[in-house]
């Protein structure tokens, strides 16, 4: 065989440049694009110019009359008149993110737990009825949440079944839906810690966002938690679907294995089940924070924030601003702020979530020196070595 002096080895015909071929096969990147163009194209049209013209809308004066293009530009003074410059719409801002703020650290929690449990359950061998029991559960959330907030303001009225199970335990239930006052001020009250008539100076003399401290802590109204119930009502059944689909993915050998070791049930669920769950319950907790901080349906249709806007949020508080008040540039400037909130919440929640792992420290291979090498010499074999 013939070889080239330059490529020793190497036949002619190897060193010839190779032809792509033609067609699909050929040029997949460009065939690639082709079928990406329409998803861009409507992505670019529905998602990121509205964002543009969402945030030029936030740095202008725009009115909502005629082109936004026509509005002057003010900067940073919407954002300064909701977090800087004492008003009202400052405090109305505060209070929508306490409002937000309290219905997210409940519900969060709440409806991961609930949705876990049940989602354990249904996934056990021995239950009868499988396909009903997940069917109820789900069923809430895809039912209409007109007709759910509908229901809801007829089981919490004063006279409602809410109110009737309570009363057959000697209680006194309120009218949860227009009942304004803050639960944790009535525990503590109740606790007789704290005096509503005369609270602590150091609460009410302190201000942020133009709002006490007293006012801050006085956590989420009647009307809020009757709010949250219907939340992780509705949103529960979505998320024990996750976790049952992650939970049939869990090879039977590996808890039976565990078993078998002596594990009991709960420290088989809490060392073996739970760490495989951990990127279903990073997806639950980050669609659940998104999901509350974007709350708007349920308080259109309860009133608009009412009772005295212990239900306002945020998306709701952005909305009024433009449509009702007018204020285009603050309504889209709260957006975006809540957006920054939703972003921050997102990642802290991924460093506290994210999986630590412990590997021991590789040790780096340090050559003996010369004379440790020569002492090593004279003390070898006569042998020598091959």
């Amino acid at each position: 065989m013939t070889t080239s002096p330059s490529t020793p080895g190497v036949s002619p015909a190897a060193r010839r440049p190779v032809r792509h071929r033609g067609g699909i096969r050929g040029r997949e990147g460009t065939a690639g694009w082709v079928f990406m163009t329409p998803v861009i194209v409507i992505l670019g049209l529905f998602l990121l110019l509205p964002i543009i013209a969402a945030v030029w809308v936030s740095i202008s004066d725009w009115s909502g009359h005629g082109s936004p293009l026509d509005a002057g530009f003010v900067g940073a003074e919407n954002y300064q008149t909701l977090l800087a410059k004492p008003g009202l719409s400052q405090q109305n801002l505060a209070t929508s993110l306490r409002n937000n703020f309290y219905y997210v650290i409940l519900v969060v929690p709440i409806q991961t737990v609930l949705a876990l449990f049940l989602a354990s359950v249904l996934n056990g061998r021995r239950l009868k009825g499988k396909g009903f029991f997940r069917t109820a559960f789900y069923f809430p959330s895809v039912t209409s949440t007109i007709a759910i907030m509908t229901v809801f303001l007829f089981l919490f009225t004063t006279t409602g079944v809410v109110n009737q199970m309570l009363s057959w335990l000697g209680l006194h239930g309120p009218n949860w839906f227009q009942d304004p006052r803050g639960v944790l001020r009535l525990i503590l009250s109740g606790l007789h810690l704290v005096d509503t008539s005369n609270p602590p100076g150091w609460l009410v003399n302190n201000h942020f966002l133009g709002m006490s401290w007293y006012d801050w802590l006085a956590g989420p109204s009647v009307a809020m938690c009757a709010l949250i119930v219907l939340a992780v009502w509705t949103t529960g059944g979505t998320f024990m679907l996750m976790f049952l689909a992650a939970l049939q993915d869990i090879p039977d050998e590996v808890v039976e294995a565990a078993r078998v070791d002596g594990a009991t049930r709960w420290q088989s669920f809490r060392s073996v089940t739970l760490p495989a769950l951990r990127p279903t319950l990073f997806l639950v907790v980050t669609l659940g924070l998104i999901g509350t901080w974007q709350i708007f349906d349920q308080i259109y249709i309860l009133g608009g924030g009412n009772p005295a806007k212990t239900t306002l949020t945020p998306a709701y508080l952005s909305y009024q601003a433009s449509f009702g008040d007018g204020k285009w540039g603050q309504g889209a400037a709260i957006s975006f702020i809540l957006f920054a909130i939703i972003i921050v919440m997102t990642i802290i929640q991924r460093l506290v979530m994210r999986e630590r792992k412990h590997l021991p420290r590789r040790r780096r291979f340090r050559p003996a020196p010369p004379i440790a090498r020569a002492e090593q010499g004279a003390t070898a074999p006569a042998g020598g070595t091959r």
